[in-house]
């Protein structure tokens, strides 16, 4: 067994784990990933590729949660649930159910809001120093609303985002076709975000980082952590084939953090949601910005050579396989935008590290400032990863 010993480590290389790393070695630190998978493999992968710097409203709502029954058990859902995950699923739905009670949805949104503020300004700051500014496309993001009811019943999240000062601006059906003139007339309008950044290839964005960080002097370890434990001088972590000590140790493992966290005496409530997405090979896809028609809750996410459809909410944990009925809702409600869609050249399934209340976890373990986590992200890692990666070094430096 290969005994390391090293200032930080991080568990995690995907976009979180490596943006810190990236963050942590210009700050002087000497710094190890340690990752099973090629970084950037999973969610950091296979997501939107949307910095989404407007996604200050937590999955928890009062709206949510009044339908929450019957949204969790229909399988065509854009939030559905595994049936055999309920037992063990069901202590996080509790606490999901609180969090979407009217106070606790407006103090979550208002904590998402204030790690979001800057997420635009950082990563533009990120890619311009890794040199992935050529990948980032600053053409917004669209949201389409189907009737005029739909669009009547959204107004509240319009002034909510309003209060928070998200750039926003509401589209006549009209407006909508002149901005995408491929998409079939929606008559309810749209919701134009056009301060979101995207990626025009989210894996080949963690490629270009991966390879920043090997620049910079950050190693890179092929193992899974195992055990987690403190010792008097600092952290021992053991993997299948190494034993790695560390000053301090960063938990980025996205949703496998919950039980490293827990080894350490800590009852963190994360689970997971798995996340898929279909692409569709094509030299010009048929929208130029990431399109969610928000009746369905999934992204027409224009990429390099492809259209991607990702999106929706399944509760089932990581050990099931994947559920082909999510893959075919998906094909189904994006060939009701584009009819002419073939079939997927390929499909994905990976998983998102979810919080109760969509609020990430970043912050020093209860234990002591050796172990910070970085975790929970859900829906916004790929955003939150630069200001996450500020949060923890300053946790450090402290």
């Amino acid at each position: 067994m290969d005994k390391l010993t090293t200032d930080i480590a991080v568990i995690g290389g995907g976009v979180i784990g490596v943006a810190t790393a990236l963050r942590l070695r210009s700050d002087g630190r000497d710094v190890v990933v340690i990752e099973p998978n090629k970084p950037g493999s999973g969610a950091s992968y296979g997501n939107a590729g949307t910095i989404a710097d407007y996604a200050i409203i937590p999955v928890g709502t009062p709206a949510v949660l009044k339908n929450l029954a019957s949204l969790l058990l229909n399988a065509d859902s854009p939030l559905s649930i595994r049936k055999a995950a309920l037992p063990t699923l069901f202590p996080w739905l509790m606490r999901f159910a609180y969090e979407s009670l009217p106070h606790r949805y407006r103090d979550n949104t208002s904590r998402i809001a204030d790690l979001l503020s800057d997420a635009s300004w950082e990563w533009l700051e990120l890619a311009a120093e890794i040199g992935a500014s050529d990948l980032l496309s600053a053409k917004g993001c669209l949201y389409l609303y189907q009737t005029p009811e739909a669009f009547k019943a959204a107004a509240s999240d319009f002034e909510l985002r309003r209060n928070y000062g998200v750039a926003q601006q509401l589209l006549t059906p009209d407006e909508v076709q002149s901005l995408e003139p491929r998409l079939p007339q929606v008559r309810g309008g749209g919701l134009f975000f056009p301060k979101a950044i995207n990626f025009t290839d989210p894996g080949q964005v963690m490629s270009v980082m991966e390879a920043a960080a090997k620049r910079a002097g950050v190693e890179f370890v092929r193992d899974s952590v195992t055990t987690i434990s403190r010792e008097r001088d600092g952290v021992r972590m053991m993997a299948s084939a190494h034993s790695i000590h560390a000053r301090a140790v960063v938990i980025a493992a996205g949703a496998h953090s919950r039980g490293l966290a827990l080894q350490l005496g800590e009852r963190v409530p994360l689970d997971t949601e798995r996340g898929y997405h279909l692409e569709f090979d094509m030299e010009t896809p048929p929208v130029e910005r990431p399109v969610c028609p928000t009746h369905h809750g999934f992204y027409l996410c224009p990429m390099r050579g492809r259209l991607r459809v990702a999106g929706t909410v399944e509760l089932g944990g990581i050990g099931a396989p994947s559920n082909p009925r999510r893959l075919e809702v998906l094909l189904a409600n994006a060939r009701k935008v584009f009819p002419t869609l073939g079939e997927p050249s390929r499909s994905w399934m990976g998983f998102r590290p979810s919080m109760p209340d969509s609020v990430p976890v970043i912050r020093p373990s209860r234990g002591g400032r050796d172990v910070v986590f970085a975790f929970g992200h859900g829906h916004i890692g790929l955003t939150l990863a630069p200001r996450t990666a500020r949060m923890v070094s300053s946790i450090l430096a402290a």
